[in-house]
């Protein structure tokens, strides 16, 4: 007799525990002229197949995707009265489609992301061609005459050259009421030829007011006074991802830490640097490490930028010490590299520019 199969549990990309997830998201925080951008493009006369939602990680990009592939699929008329009619791209709670997309998602819909590696036990390390070629069966097929098919390319950075390629080639040939919607951290580094085929919106980082009021809804049992919390939306700069992840685990502390070292470069404590660098690494504390990668990054951008904007300083050397950490943070997150020495190095090449 075979052996029955347990259902085996397996986790979601930037998926933050405790929190929904941008398909189980009802409401969208903040936004407004994008998502009334999508509304009008989709009862307007010509409908672009292709759609670029650009802005940084963490803004809300896959839950407006989300929300957008929920409104088409449960209003398919793009001119009947409920599209003419409404206000935004909300989909009652209690509508068949909403209820499958809380569940889990809709057949209608193919969600691209980074695969999970049962072997290695950690999401690979980018979006690769088999992903994309799965748009062939997907569109391959047989739908309803009014029913549309919608693709989330989540994100499009992830991507390597073959899966760009592969994206590029069914996007030449779009089949019939189909949408792509293709997220990205950095549209302007996607492949000229793919941003050609697409309509852009870009989406500005939220505010931090827009961001203390997501972190109210989000996580009642969890937001702190009022001065953390708007320290913590304030530090986010305009993510509220970030937002999460520094209000989970030690992300306050890590934020202040860093700061405090940073801007003492030159005559760092080296001690307080290893204790820094101990809590971000600490063993299953994921959100100390994605929180560690946010203030660095966000320091040294506000670093170059105020630096370019005075005409003095070091922002060649910043802009080097950037690339260094972004492909240390790379390394360790593909071969499962040591995270605390990431951190120390971060500090060792502030220290030598700072010296310099």
């Amino acid at each position: 007799m075979a052996r029955r199969l347990e259902p085996v549990d397996i986790p979601e990309v930037d998926a933050l525990p405790g929190y929904p997830l941008p398909h189980e998201q009802s409401h969208l925080i903040g936004h407004r002229s994008t998502e009334r951008a999508l509304l009008e493009a989709y009862r307007s006369e010509r409908l672009h197949h292709a759609w670029i939602l650009g802005g940084p990680k963490g803004t809300g990009k896959a839950t407006l995707a989300f929300r957008f592939a929920q409104f088409v699929i449960a209003n398919p008329d793009r001119f009947g009265a409920e599209v003419a009619n409404a206000q935004d791209l909300s989909v009652p709670a209690d509508h068949p489609v909403a209820r499958q997309m809380k569940a889990g998602g809709h057949p209608n819909i193919l969600h691209l992301r980074r695969p999970w590696d049962e072997k290695g036990k950690r999401f690979k390390a980018d979006l690769p061609v088999d992903e994309v070629r799965r748009t062939v069966s997907f569109f391959g097929t047989t739908a309803s005459a009014n029913a549309w098919r919608i693709c989330i390319v989540d994100a499009a950075d992830d991507m390597n050259n073959s899966s760009a390629n592969a994206l590029l080639k069914i996007l030449e040939e779009p089949p019939e009421r189909c949408l792509f919607l293709v997220l990205s951290h950095t549209p302007g580094r996607l492949l000229p030829t793919i941003r050609s085929r697409c309509r852009r919106l870009d989406m500005a980082p939220l505010s931090v007011e827009e961001i203390a009021s997501g972190l109210r809804g989000l996580a009642t049992d969890a937001v702190p006074g009022e001065s953390d919390l708007q320290e913590i939306a304030r530090t986010a700069d305009g993510s509220l991802r970030s937002a999460i992840t520094l209000l989970s685990g030690d992300g306050l502390a890590i934020a202040k830490g860093m700061r405090k070292l940073a801007e003492n470069a030159t005559n760092v404590d080296l001690a307080a640097v290893h204790a820094l660098a101990n809590l971000v690494a600490a063993r299953g504390q994921s959100d100390n490490w994605e929180s560690f990668q946010h203030i660095a990054q966000l320091w040294l951008h506000e670093q170059v930028r105020d630096q370019l904007r005075n005409g003095v300083g070091q922002a060649n050397e910043l802009v080097e010490v950037w690339d260094k950490t972004n492909k240390a943070i790379r390394d360790s997150d593909a071969l499962n590299l040591d995270r605390k020495q990431v951190v120390l190095d971060f500090f060792l090449h502030l220290r030598a520019v700072a010296s310099d």
